[in-house]
């Protein structure tokens, strides 16, 4: 119940921030989730041994939102920089490497997908909204399935309540949804929605276990607790992580 409960309450605000708010409330959105997520992601590298230094890779993933593209990699570039030179004070100096590894990792990881995510809303809020909703309904369509009628089990090692009928539940619901919902809004042919719906949604699913490989290496079910039935944001935004840029991708290139 807690998990219906929480997501009623999130899909208004998500929706006002996808086809209404103005672009500075989205940018200050996604940077303020980005952020969220990060410190989760943190809070999972601690777990594994490694020190990030939380307030430099917020500085550096916010910045990112406020320039431009094509700067992207020089910042990347002086935020490593930076990084290596603060963890070289710690008395640990085998951490260095791994730690300043595992900053980067996340604002990679975190930030830069949601970097694209006002570039499409430019383009269209269709665009957007596609972008997320294609993983959160593959989601919803894998959980209630897998919970009913899962029987074998997808990456035991990794999620062992993941299950394939789950996998192919979610893998048809988000074509479904691709194919209409694109049609619908954007005049996409189904030849053009069946296609990009299969990879979205399994780059969304692969997100699901990336992340699952984290807290299964952390030892911890959750990311966090900020989202009752559903953990913490990279909990419920782990699919955006790999959706947004591979629709952004498409979108810049080929629509």
């Amino acid at each position: 119940m807690n998990r219906v409960i929480t997501a009623l309450l999130l899909a208004p605000v998500a929706l006002y921030l996808i086809f209404v708010a103005q672009p500075m409330v989205l940018l200050v959105a996604a940077a303020l989730v980005a952020s969220l997520c990060f410190w989760e992601y943190c809070g999972l590298a601690a777990r594994h041994g490694l020190h990030c230094a939380l307030p430099v890779g917020c500085a550096a993933g916010v910045l990112g939102f406020l320039i431009p593209p094509a700067e992207w990699r020089l910042l990347l570039v002086l935020t490593t920089l930076a990084v290596l030179l603060i963890q070289s004070r710690y008395a640990n100096l085998s951490a260095v490497l791994p730690s300043t590894g595992a900053l980067v990792l996340g604002i990679l990881y975190v930030y830069a997908p949601w970097h694209y995510s006002l570039p499409l809303r430019e383009r269209s809020a269709h665009w957007l909204f596609f972008a997320l909703a294609t993983g959160w309904i593959g989601d919803i369509a894998a959980y209630y399935t897998g919970t009913r009628l899962g029987r074998h089990r997808l990456a035991p090692r990794i999620s062992p309540n993941k299950t394939w009928e789950g996998t192919l539940a979610s893998l048809a619901a988000a074509t479904l949804f691709a194919v209409v919902y694109l049609k619908a809004t954007l005049d996409l042919s189904w030849t053009v929605g069946l296609p990009l719906g299969v990879v979205t949604n399994i780059a969304a699913q692969f997100g699901d276990l990336a992340e699952s490989a984290l807290k299964r290496g952390a030892g911890v079910k959750d990311s966090g607790s900020w989202l009752p039935g559903h953990g913490g944001w990279l909990d419920r935004l782990d699919t955006t992580l790999f959706t947004l840029p591979l629709v952004y991708l498409y979108v810049s290139r080929w629509y």
